[in-house]
């Protein structure tokens, strides 16, 4: 969402929109240096909850956005006020809510859901990531498919290019593999990302190696059923879990893997397989909602079991050959996602709703 946002603020600027920036006092500073043109506006101290920012929503943004002269209203996240006088966008990013309830928690799958057929039924237009999800919006909520627009996410070069081997060995050094090969995976340590199938598909696919590598499961929010599968890990079979990565790190902690590995059940775009590609990392993934849009050909699948992982694995971690060519095909293939055409896409969107 925050990688979204970001490269989103910043091609829309460069792009020459008359661009206004509703944001969270903290960062303000960051909104303005990514869109020195835009008029960056912090929202109260008060609303740095959940709560605070959705009740704000409904009467101070509409305000905000009134008082700056604005012609439309993007709301970057589900939600959106019912009564802004203004034409409002939403951008509704999976359906994974409604289609795997069970990957969630309760709490956080209802409000998702409320706060997605609030934007399907009243705002002017749902921007998706992908295709696949909007089908999905069709097919679950009967959504209007004349008031859907794709706008797939970009990757940013400077961000996410392929490393040097400075960049891949201080990554590594970090972690405290010192050249030991390691698969990556990126993402949050959440049920729809099917991250104790991944643990399990890796030990099987390299326990009998002689000097198998290291599995790295890089990002926040632990799961109970990720404790289990780790707990779970052989002897001489090694599972690193540092938590969240600094973005100076992320080149060469994906570009340095020998695969990266991201077997989601579900996805409404799936930018870390996108920056993984951009980074040179060969990549496993599955054919689940979105990811076959983002990786085409360039990338290697497999069903999200645990050994249909293993065996994608394993062929990888075998094959030379086939690692270097994934790697080039999905170099060539990152730079078709860009973020000036997502700025583009979304800013015939902001036409048609004022339309």
């Amino acid at each position: 969402m925050i990688r979204y946002v970001d490269g989103l603020v910043a091609a829309l600027d460069k792009a020459g929109a008359d661009l206004v920036v509703v944001c969270q006092r903290a960062d303000a500073q960051r909104y303005a240096a990514l869109a020195p043109a835009a008029r960056v506006l912090p929202g109260p101290a008060g609303i740095t909850n959940r709560a605070a920012r959705l009740t704000w929503e409904q009467t101070g943004l509409p305000l905000l956005a009134r008082q700056a002269g604005a012609q439309v209203i993007h709301v970057p996240y589900y939600s959106m006020p019912l009564r802004s006088g203004l034409p409002t966008v939403v951008t509704v990013h999976d359906v994974t809510w409604f289609t795997e309830p069970s990957q969630h928690s309760a709490v956080k799958a209802s409000f998702f859901r409320s706060a997605t057929r609030t934007a399907v039924r009243h705002a002017s237009r749902v921007i998706v990531p992908s295709k696949a999800t909007r089908d999905e919006l069709i097919r679950v909520l009967a959504a209007d498919p004349t008031r859907i627009d794709v706008a797939y996410h970009g990757v940013d070069p400077a961000l996410f290019h392929r490393p040097s081997e400075r960049e891949a060995g201080h990554a590594a050094d970090r972690l405290g593999l010192h050249g030991t090969p390691y698969v990556a995976f990126l993402g949050p340590l959440e049920p729809r990302k099917n991250i104790p199938s991944l643990i399990r598909g890796f030990v099987r696919a390299v326990q009998d190696l002689p000097d198998p590598p290291a599995l790295v499961l890089a990002g926040g929010v632990r799961d109970a059923d990720v404790d289990v599968a780790v707990g779970e890990v052989p002897s001489g079979v090694k599972v690193l879990r540092p938590g969240y990565l600094s973005f100076a790190d992320l080149p060469g902690f994906l570009g340095g893997a020998v695969v990266a590995a991201f077997p989601s059940r579900g996805e409404g775009f799936g930018l870390p397989l996108l920056e993984a590609m951009a980074c040179g990392a060969p990549v496993l993934t599955t054919h689940s909602t979105s990811l076959p849009e983002v990786g085409g050909d360039a990338v290697a699948y497999t069903e999200p079991d645990d050994a249909a992982i293993a065996e994608g694995l394993r062929t990888l971690l075998t094959s030379p050959e086939r690692r270097e060519a994934l790697s080039a095909a999905g170099l060539a293939r990152a730079k078709e996602f860009t973020w000036e055409a997502s700025a583009d896409a979304h800013l015939l969107s902001y036409q048609r709703a004022v339309e």
